[in-house]
């Protein structure tokens, strides 16, 4: 038996060691690739052995990663900031630390509480250490994407995408990159794919709009804007732009009628209000609503006094508003500014008997009449140009007219104009039979005319 007793302390000594060695390991938690452990399990466990370690060593890894490890789960941002902050400075220089998920995680949780400096630090230093992790690519993306760096946002976002083709995020804001970057094609694709996948994703929609506008794809750009007009956030914009689309097209009420419903929304910032107000007074200038143009005029200019050449347009449309004839003149179709002009020919010289010969117009620019004109003592060819024009007038276009005038084999000639004459012009004509009426002078031939003329534009 005595041989057998040494083997036997062997044996418990052994299995003492081995139950210690199993204890220890068993009660484990959290292991770092320092090699150290959190004797921890549960979420209060692991605070209060945290805390006591803590207490002995402000950076003791171990302990900072299980609370970082608990923090991420219950992504409380503010923690998860703190504790991989202070991480991320103990791994520094450390290969057997994880220095990749400490600054990732550091800087994704300063995304979440608006630190772009501090994440656009940890996100690229965690590039660093491995370059086709989503979270990194997506986070880093959107930060490039934010300062307006779309370039750099394309890269990353691109390798996002790649990462997750599906993930609505990711698809819009590649689109929107895509796009601040001039590659609508592209845009539209991501674009689209994002508003599939959230159909109350009403931003991309909005800037597929913009995609195709900008592609000269009108028809498929004011169907989009259409349907957001009544979007409380994205109304007044998609009625802008619908708006102008339909007025460059010359569908005027179409255009009104988008301007209009822009402005019925009750919360538009005031840049957007004053510039719909200004194009709703442009297409009601275009459909000749006069009135209803200087009204919005006038309210614009109660807003932003200044605004444009809302000045200069009330000065000249509020003349306009008060004189029918001036109206038909400047903004009358050609039929009846030739009509008008007809008449102003034929009142042009007092008991004259007139008879109009011929009428050219070109490009609703201007109008040639050529009259016969017979009075008590004389008789002649008179020929008449009246200029629609509020500008100067040069000599280039009175010279036209001599040509004309010699052409036609007239005796002499009138030029009308609703703006003024060059210098130039009036220097021209003063040894030739031609005489220039500028805007002050149609004004009081307008008021000569038959006072039927007065009616020609319906209210």
């Amino acid at each position: 038996m005595a041989p057998v007793v040494p083997i036997l302390i062997a044996v418990i000594f052994v299995s003492f060691a081995a139950l210690i060695l199993g204890v220890v390991l068993g009660r484990g938690g959290k292991r770092t690739k320092t090699g150290g452990r959190l004797k921890a399990r549960d979420r209060a466990q692991i605070l209060k052995e945290a805390d006591r370690r803590l207490a002995s060593n402000p950076k003791d890894p171990d302990a900072l990663q299980a609370l970082g490890d608990l923090y991420w789960g219950e992504k409380a941002w503010e923690n998860v900031f703190k504790t991989y902050g202070v991480l991320v400075e103990v791994a520094t220089g450390n290969p057997e630390m994880d220095e990749f998920t400490f600054n990732a995680r550091y800087g994704i949780a300063a995304v979440y509480l608006g630190k772009p400096e501090e994440a656009y630090k940890g996100l690229l230093i965690a590039r660093t250490f491995k370059q086709d992790d989503f979270e990194v690519n997506f986070n880093l993306g959107l930060i490039e994407y934010q300062k307006r760096q779309f370039e750099k946002a394309l890269v990353l976002l691109n390798q996002a995408a790649q990462a997750k083709p599906d993930h609505a995020p990711t698809l819009r804001h590649l689109g929107h990159a895509q796009f601040k970057a001039k590659r609508y094609k592209e845009a539209l694709v991501n674009l689209r794919k994002a508003a599939e996948l959230e159909p109350e994703d009403k931003d991309s929609l909005f800037a597929m709009g913009e995609c195709y506008y900008e592609l000269g794809q009108n028809d498929q750009a004011i169907r989009i804007f259409s349907h957001l007009r009544a979007d409380p956030k994205l109304g007044p914009n998609a009625s802008l732009f619908s708006g102008t689309l339909q007025l460059n097209m010359r569908q005027f009420q179409k255009a009104i009628m988008d301007f209009e419903i822009g402005l019925r929304h009750p919360e538009i910032p005031v840049e957007t209000l004053v510039e719909l107000k200004y194009r709703l007074a442009a297409a009601y200038l275009r459909a000749q609503e006069l009135a209803k143009a200087v009204t919005v005029l006038n309210e614009i200019q109660s807003i932003f006094p200044n605004y444009k050449d809302v000045p200069a347009q009330l000065a000249k449309y509020r003349e306009l508003n008060s004189n029918r004839n001036l109206q038909v003149y400047l903004m009358g179709a050609t039929g009846e500014f030739v009509t008008l002009c007809r008449r102003i020919a034929l009142s042009f010289f007092p008991k004259a008997k007139v008879k109009i010969t011929d009428i050219a117009v070109n490009k609703n620019d201007w109008a040639d009449i050529l009259t016969e004109v017979e009075t008590s003592k004389w008789q002649d060819i008179i020929l008449f140009r009246f200029i629609r024009s509020t500008g100067t007038v040069g000599e280039l276009t009175v010279r036209d007219f001599h040509a004309r005038l010699k052409d036609v084999k007239a005796g002499k000639g009138y030029v009308v104009s609703a703006g003024v004459f060059s210098d130039e012009a009036r220097r021209f004509v003063e040894a030739r039979l031609l005489d220039l009426l500028d805007k002050d002078q149609l004004a009081k031939l307008l008021h000569t005319v038959d006072s039927g003329v007065r009616d020609i534009i319906s209210d």
